[in-house]
């Protein structure tokens, strides 16, 4: 039996028994699929689950027309359990309200702009995946495993090449590199819409007594909102990438995101999403932290 049919099969189980009242899921298409609630049992072979479920569905959960619906019950890869642990530490989920369906995950694929009408878009693994250390969700309810073989293994230790080759640069030429990427920001703020650690009711930026950050789409005011975004990630983020998979322009948002978490892994030993009972790195206070990096 496919993950898929195990999928529908516990989604059926757990509406027919009223365990939960709607499943957060994943629905047509089938090669790009989007959420879909599903609140009765006879609608379960809507949900869908293949390599291109991309999207962190938890961002749903913060909804207030999805609270309104009762209990409910989310499916999520590896990388989407751990921002629910997040959000477990921070107060802002109460899992015994929570069913967490975890699906082992192979690998999720997307596919790149193509260069032009008669060149077809590139399909492949996306980047998080190649460095995954939770292919099997950790913390969930009931974990469906996957039915074939893993065809990508990834490489955790990886996890910060990216960014070493970047910080490898000159500051000059990291600078340069920063405004070719935020020049192209719209200030659309899908990262925030897609992030489900951004759950504030008023974000900063749209505040307007007084305005803290230029809300046109200026190379200042990009870098202000992009910055401050990253910072408010800082020892939060868990690398699921939803940021950088919204944004219409293509910024890799992942490496300002990469750089916080790398510090918080250095100088506290802290990775994010990992362990139900850590405190909030930002916070919290250590006799033993090192203070060296500050100085």
């Amino acid at each position: 039996m496919t993950q898929q049919l195990k999928l529908q099969q516990k989604a059926k189980e757990l509406l027919t028994n009223k365990t939960v009242n709607v499943i957060i899921g994943y629905g047509a298409p089938i090669n790009q699929p989007g959420l879909i609630l599903v609140t009765d049992s006879a609608d379960v072979d809507q949900l869908i689950w293949n390599d291109r479920c991309v999207q962190n569905l938890a961002v749903y959960l913060q909804r207030k027309e999805v609270r309104a619906l009762g209990k409910a019950a989310i499916v999520v890869k590896g990388c989407d359990a751990k921002s629910l642990v997040v959000l477990e530490i921070e107060n802002q989920l109460d899992r015994n309200s929570t069913f967490v369906i975890g699906m082992e995950c192979c690998g999720v694929r997307v596919g790149s702009i193509a260069a032009s009408k008669d060149t077809p878009p590139t399909i492949t693994f996306a980047p998080k995946c190649l460095t995954c250390e939770v292919n099997k969700p950790l913390h969930c309810d009931f974990v469906i495993e996957r039915d074939e073989p893993a065809t990508m293994q990834p490489d955790s230790a990886k996890r910060y090449e990216r960014l070493n080759k970047l910080m490898s640069m000159s500051v000059e030429e990291r600078l340069e590199y920063w405004k070719s990427e935020l020049s192209r920001c719209i200030k659309c703020y899908a990262c925030r819409q897609s992030c489900p650690l951004c759950y504030c009711e008023v974000c900063v930026v749209d505040k307007n007594r007084p305005i803290r950050i230029d809300t046109s789409a200026t190379l200042q005011g990009n870098f202000a909102w992009n910055i401050l975004r990253a910072f408010h990630l800082a020892g939060r983020c868990v690398g699921c990438s939803a940021c950088s998979e919204a944004c219409p322009a293509g910024i890799d948002l992942d490496l300002l995101n990469l750089s916080l978490a790398k510090a918080a892994e250095e100088n506290f030993n802290h990775k994010a999403g990992l362990d139900r009972s850590a405190n909030p790195l930002i916070g919290t206070f250590s006799p033993e932290d090192h203070e060296e990096f500050i100085r």
